[in-house]
């Protein structure tokens, strides 16, 4: 059903945002479960894999295992349980193509805008096209993300738009200005956007940050270059795990795949789980036995507490995961080495620090982050009625009160990213099979009174600088669910995939009234 002042648009059931690891999920989730929908998948970028094809730094690779990262329907079968960047795409790709989903997507279809019509039910979404699109890689150099001359924009139109564009900028990482930069005679790059020339053998590097970035980057640079630095502001906690699983390999012998497969999953989901609860609930416990591995691994003598004894608890941040503990290896062999100061400016040849001592460099690698983007920068309105992110609530995490028929897939940050991308898509399908059932066309988060914003708390509930940057752009979320969700696992799977549809949602049909405006979420302070 249109609105007959509208123009006719192509029109999908589904239009999912991003052919990433979430939006390929989502889609080959949408197939088996709704097999009668059809389903367009929008990429602002030339290939498949999202992250995994946008980052190419030396190195790049999980910080999750591949049995909890890897789909819940497609056992991940490489001998690796941390893998690299270029498996994890190989993976994602294979997914696509064998569950049908190449043909649906769209490259260098990048959303500005989607427009809601209660009257129509359906979404409006504006769409910059940047290229041919048809087919990856189409006039695109991997990895840097620049895509082909505008070639205009093209409208389609949905009854359900699902957003799979995760949260952060791909066109810009997080570049702090460094007095003297332009002083230096060497070359300085950010991970974001590495360039495929980059020559470091034989030469002097210093990597600026200490999270998951800097601690891939420094070890797989240490092999070839002549020195790498790690020049730290402040300290991470690195934990050391095993780059294969032993007892997962033994469990693949023994049983079919699939079988195999979930075993692994579970034990290591309730290990993670185990381990973030014991970090949460014994703060002192979990400090200690970080402490003791990192110095088990590091040279006699060497200085723990300054270089990988932070002041915050664990899991206040994100904690960095170093497989075979290969940045502690790096250290003890000598051919890298951990700094802990502030950067008073750079000079021609290095970096001078605030305790007055200069570390040499031929290459700077400014691995200082992301810059966060909610739903890929997509404005939203609803009847007209632009909508502000920062005060709406989040339904389960991944709805927004007072905007119908939208979803948005944020990953765990205590756990694998798959494990709630999953949950969100099948949640999605549960929720489109029970409209087709009763007859609704819409269905829309309807916020309740909570009182105040001291019963409010952020949608990413970490410390880390990336967060604590833009996190007022982004959606709150309430005291209790279903506006909230407590970065539990098995809480999430009972709420989202056993839990009711129909709890604090109003469900519509196309000829009802327009639906309100988004409702606002009472401002934090």
């Amino acid at each position: 059903m249109t609105d007959a002042a509208e123009p006719e648009h192509e029109y999908v059931d589904v239009l999912i945002v991003g052919a990433g690891l979430s939006g390929i999920g989502a889609a080959s989730h949408l197939r088996r479960a709704c097999p009668d929908k059809s389903f367009a998948v929008l990429e602002s970028r030339g290939a498949i894999g999202g992250t995994w094809d946008l980052f190419r730094y030396p190195g790049v690779r999980s910080d999750s295992d591949m049995f909890t990262l890897g789909y819940s329907f497609r056992p991940w079968t490489a001998a690796k349980a941390i893998a690299d960047g270029e498996s994890i795409r190989t993976y994602v790709a294979d997914t696509a193509r064998e569950n049908g989903i190449e043909p649906h997507i769209r490259f260098h279809h990048r959303v500005v805008r989607a427009d809601w019509s209660s009257r129509t039910a359906r979404w409006t979404v504006t769409v910059q096209r940047t290229g041919p699109g048809e087919h990856p890689g189409t006039g695109e150099t991997p990895g840097t993300g620049e895509a082909p001359q505008d070639a205009g924009t093209t409208t389609l139109s949905c009854s359900f738009l699902q957003v799979c564009s995760g949260y952060y900028r791909y066109d810009q990482g997080y570049s702090p200005a460094f007095p003297g930069a332009e002083e230096f005679t060497g070359r300085i790059v950010h991970p974001q956007h590495w360039p495929a020339d980059l020559d470091y053998a034989g030469r002097r590097v210093v990597v600026i940050g200490s999270g998951a970035t800097a601690v891939t980057l420094v070890p797989s640079m240490a092999a070839t270059a002549a020195h790498v630095t790690m020049l730290q502001r402040s300290p991470t906690y690195v934990a050391s795990l095993p780059a294969g699983d032993a007892i997962a390999d033994r469990l693949r012998r023994r049983l079919p795949a699939q079988h195999a497969y979930r075993l692994i999953r579970w034990k290591n989901v309730l290990f993670s789980m185990g381990s973030y609860s014991l970090s949460r609930r014994r703060p002192r416990l979990m400090k200690a036995i970080l402490r003791r591995g990192a110095a088990a691994a590091l040279p006699p003598g060497y200085d723990v507490d300054t270089h990988f004894g932070p002041s915050y608890d664990p899991w206040d941040q994100r904690l960095c995961v170093v497989p075979d503990g290969d940045l502690f290896a790096a250290v003890r062999e000598g051919r890298a080495a951990v700094v802990t100061d502030r950067i008073e400016r750079f000079t021609a040849t290095g970096i001078a620090l605030e305790s007055g001592t200069e570390l040499p460099a031929d290459v700077i690698v400014t691995a200082t982050g992301l810059n966060l983007l909610a739903i890929g920068g997509i404005r939203l309105r609803v009847d007209g009625a632009e909508v502000d992110l920062a005060q709406t609530l989040a339904y389960k995490g991944m709805m927004l009160s007072g905007v119908p028929n939208f979803s948005l897939t944020l990953g765990y940050t205590n756990a694998s990213w798959t494990l709630k991308a999953d949950l969100v898509a099948q949640y999605v399908c549960r929720l489109l099979r029970h409209m087709d059932e009763q007859g609704f066309h819409s269905v829309t988060p309807v916020a309740p009174d909570l009182g105040g914003p001291d019963r409010l708390a952020p949608l990413i509930d970490l410390a880390s600088g990336y967060v604590r940057r833009s996190v007022d752009l982004l959606p709150r979320q309430g005291p209790a669910a279903p506006w909230r969700l407590h970065q539990n696992y098995l809480r999430d799977l009972r709420l989202m995939r056993r839990g009711p549809v129909t709890d604090a949602v109003r469900f519509g049909r196309a000829t009802d009234a327009p639906a309100p405006a988004p409702v606002a979420a009472p401002a934090v302070s």
